[in-house]
């Protein structure tokens, strides 16, 4: 497999007035093409730091970061922010999507700023639609929708650049038991297509789902193991 995020030493300091906080210390972390990893840790474990850094959302102090053979240590916000649109799919928790856009619309997003005239973007939206079951949901706007549709238009806009990384920052923390299992049940899908999915969590059980699970804490990674005990996964509910 060949590699598409590395990390060498990367430590992140923050300053708040004369407080220091080590949010990442010498973190040195590679996943491979077609991984499905989980970054666990309680809450200041650094997860979320780390998170941040591999979505080139921030940069560290020290260190180095490479994506996909590009060194993104110490990229301009624009350079990083191009780099964002083109090799990363963001999941949110809170779904981020623009209220008073359709379906349709906010899948399409990313694409505005690739450069995609409207008929392109249109047909590769609806393409990315139809992968997470929603196709027939095109023109509703999130307000019409259930979480977890609202969750699978979020998925589905994350893939339509076809990024280098899918990037879920507890992707199920405003869901059910249910849509969360659905949810879950989609990931393992796009993993199974070939997609690289990085998913930060604070739950076991969801982390469980991912085939790598490495846990922080104070900053350090505490361990990096295989997960020898995947969740099995039932059949997608698409109309919930």
């Amino acid at each position: 497999m060949s590699e598409i995020i590395r990390t060498s030493e990367i430590a992140k300091i923050y300053k708040m007035g004369t407080t220091v906080v080590n949010a990442l210390q010498s973190v040195t972390i590679s996943i491979n093409k077609g991984e499905y990893v989980a970054f666990m840790g309680p809450s200041g474990s650094g997860k979320s730091t780390l998170m941040n850094i591999v979505g080139c959302l921030d940069t560290p102090t020290s260190g180095r970061y490479i994506l996909n053979n590009h060194d993104v240590s110490d990229l301009s916000e624009n350079e990083l922010a191009e780099i964002r649109n083109k090799e990363i799919g963001f999941v949110f928790q809170t779904f981020n999507l623009l209220p008073r856009a359709t379906s349709l619309e906010n899948v399409a997003l990313p694409l505005i700023y690739a450069g995609y005239v409207k008929s392109e973007r249109t047909e590769m939206a609806m393409h990315a639609l139809d992968s997470v079951g929603l196709a027939d949901r095109a023109s509703h706007k999130p307000n019409e929708l259930s979480g977890g549709q609202r969750q699978r238009v979020a998925i589905a806009r994350a893939l339509v650049n076809n990024p280098s990384i899918i990037l879920a920052d507890e992707p199920t923390g405003n869901l059910d038991s249910k849509t969360s299992y659905d949810i879950m049940t989609l990931f393992h899908l796009l993993h199974e297509q070939g997609n690289t999915i990085i998913m930060v969590t604070h739950e076991d059980d969801i982390a469980h789902y991912a085939h790598r699970i490495i846990r922080l804490r104070d900053g350090l990674v505490e361990s990096d193991i295989l997960n020898e005990n995947i969740t099995q996964h039932q059949p997608m509910a698409v109309s919930e």
